[in-house]
Protein backbone atom coordinates (compact mmCIF):
# COMPACT_ATOMS: atom_id res chain seq x y z
CA UNK A 1 0.00 0.00 0.00
CA UNK A 2 1.07 3.29 -1.00
CA UNK A 3 1.23 6.07 1.65
CA UNK A 4 0.57 9.81 0.60
CA UNK A 5 3.40 12.05 0.92
CA UNK A 6 1.75 14.67 3.46
CA UNK A 7 -0.85 13.63 6.39
CA UNK A 8 -2.73 16.13 8.92
CA UNK A 9 -2.36 15.26 12.38
CA UNK A 10 -4.12 16.58 15.63
CA UNK A 11 -4.16 15.31 19.29
CA UNK A 12 -6.65 16.75 21.85
CA UNK A 13 -3.80 16.93 24.80
CA UNK A 14 -2.28 19.62 22.44
CA UNK A 15 -5.31 21.59 21.58
CA UNK A 16 -3.44 24.39 19.90
CA UNK A 17 -1.55 22.26 17.44
CA UNK A 18 -2.29 21.06 13.83
CA UNK A 19 0.77 18.66 12.61
CA UNK A 20 1.40 17.81 8.95
CA UNK A 21 3.49 14.43 8.73
CA UNK A 22 6.01 13.83 5.91
CA UNK A 23 5.59 9.74 5.52
CA UNK A 24 8.46 9.63 3.35
CA UNK A 25 12.18 9.92 4.07
CA UNK A 26 13.10 12.18 5.82
CA UNK A 27 10.19 12.09 8.04
CA UNK A 28 9.15 14.42 9.69
CA UNK A 29 5.79 16.50 11.51
CA UNK A 30 5.85 19.54 11.55
CA UNK A 31 3.38 21.83 13.75
CA UNK A 32 1.76 24.72 11.53
CA UNK A 33 0.79 26.69 14.43
CA UNK A 34 4.25 27.57 14.97
CA UNK A 35 6.12 25.83 11.95
CA UNK A 36 8.08 23.24 14.96
CA UNK A 37 9.68 20.58 13.12
CA UNK A 38 10.16 16.74 14.78
CA UNK A 39 12.38 14.61 12.85
CA UNK A 40 11.27 11.38 12.73
CA UNK A 41 14.72 10.03 11.57
CA UNK A 42 18.45 9.84 12.78
CA UNK A 43 21.37 11.67 10.40
CA UNK A 44 24.56 11.63 10.35
CA UNK A 45 26.73 14.54 9.51
CA UNK A 46 26.28 13.70 5.03
CA UNK A 47 22.71 13.59 5.71
CA UNK A 48 22.47 16.96 7.75
CA UNK A 49 24.12 18.68 5.09
CA UNK A 50 21.65 17.01 2.04
CA UNK A 51 19.02 17.68 4.61
CA UNK A 52 19.61 21.55 5.55
CA UNK A 53 18.93 22.09 1.93
CA UNK A 54 15.54 20.09 1.21
CA UNK A 55 14.58 21.65 4.39
CA UNK A 56 13.16 25.15 2.51
CA UNK A 57 11.55 23.12 -0.14
CA UNK A 58 9.93 20.34 2.15
CA UNK A 59 8.44 22.73 4.63
CA UNK A 60 7.02 24.51 2.12
CA UNK A 61 5.35 21.73 0.61
CA UNK A 62 3.77 20.53 4.02
CA UNK A 63 2.40 23.78 4.62
CA UNK A 64 1.18 24.34 1.03
CA UNK A 65 -0.72 20.64 1.43
CA UNK A 66 -2.46 22.27 4.94
CA UNK A 67 -3.19 24.95 3.19
CA UNK A 68 -5.30 23.29 0.38
CA UNK A 69 -6.62 20.40 2.55
CA UNK A 70 -8.15 23.37 4.65
CA UNK A 71 -9.71 25.33 1.62
CA UNK A 72 -11.46 21.67 0.32
CA UNK A 73 -12.42 21.28 4.35
CA UNK A 74 -14.29 24.36 4.19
Amino acid sequence: MDLPKFLIADNSDLEEAIFVAHTEYPRFFINVANDEIHWMEEFDKEDRDELESQTTLLVEQALKFYDKEMEDFD
